[in-house]
């Protein structure tokens, strides 16, 4: 008893969880999720904490803080499970705008041929891309009693990209209105398609800026720096030793790394 009250205490906490559990298409109910989460973060706390149990023995240090280090890293356990779940969505929601537009396109293209919206929806559920799954959730929701109406509406809410909730809104809105889905979507699509090219013109902007200073700080300071300490050391006499040479190499790696990572994210997932 006093568990569940517990669980449904930590629960409460997170009111965003089960909208963001059914966004991220994860089967768990917020109970379930955070259960779940608890226990393995509690595992992973103790299987950690063995390992400090001996760095304190080592460094003769009071071994009553084994209890606040349990508590950080079972802190730190629980908060990764709960950013977890907003990092999937952030994945799906790249998925899905990376080909939001030609899942668009090829559900038009299925209007335009004659084909009624469920039959447009099943052939673009099984179509190529890794946006088409998304689709297919809709297909699976009408599949189980829904009506059209109810599961475009449904999966307004629980999308994860905006471009596809866009979509699916004009869609449903032209169904509810009894009008001709086509006009509606081909609009909207236009519409995505201008916002993707000013997406590109702005990740243009921001890449150039972040050219020159990867140029700056992973080339030129870098080559300059070592061209100079050569110099000075050979004035001086100072040594360069193995260790200072890793170090250095390891630095640079690292920057590398930092400016790879910021390229990727700034990156806009598109495709005209």
């Amino acid at each position: 008893m006093f568990e569940i009250d517990f669980i449904s205490k930590v629960v409460s906490f997170f009111p965003k969880l089960k909208t963001e559990l059914r966004m991220a298409n994860m089967a768990y109910t917020p109970v379930s999720y955070i259960t779940k989460s608890l226990k393995i973060a509690a595992l992973y706390s103790s299987a950690m904490l063995i390992l400090f149990f001996f760095v304190l023995r080592k460094a003769k240090l009071p071994l009553f803080l084994i209890f606040p280090i349990f508590l950080v890293l079972f802190f730190l356990f629980f908060e990764f499970f709960i950013i977890s779940i907003r990092a999937k969505i952030r994945k799906r929601e790249r998925e899905i705008n990376k080909e939001v537009l030609f899942i668009g396109r090829y559900l038009l293209v299925k209007l335009y041929s004659g084909r009624p919206l469920l039959n447009a929806l099943i052939e673009t559920s099984t179509s190529r891309g890794i946006a088409s799954k998304y689709i297919k959730e809709i297909v699976n929701d009408i599949g189980t009693g829904r009506t059209i109406e109810d599961a475009l509406n449904n999966a307004m809410i629980y999308s994860p990209s905006d471009k596809l909730r866009k979509i699916l809104f004009h869609v449903n809105n032209a169904l509810q209105l009894g009008i001709d889905v086509t006009k509606p979507l081909e609009s909207v699509l236009d519409e995505i398609t201008k916002e993707e090219a000013l997406e590109i013109k702005k990740y243009g902007k921001k890449l150039n800026t972040l050219v020159i200073f990867y140029m700056l700080a992973a080339v030129i300071l870098p080559s300059l720096g070592v061209a100079m300490f050569i110099v000075l050391s050979s004035f001086i006499s100072l040594a360069i030793n193995l260790e200072g040479l890793l170090l250095f190499i390891f630095f640079i790696l690292v920057l590398e790394f930092i400016f790879m990572t910021l390229f990727k994210s700034i990156r806009p997932m598109v495709s005209l």
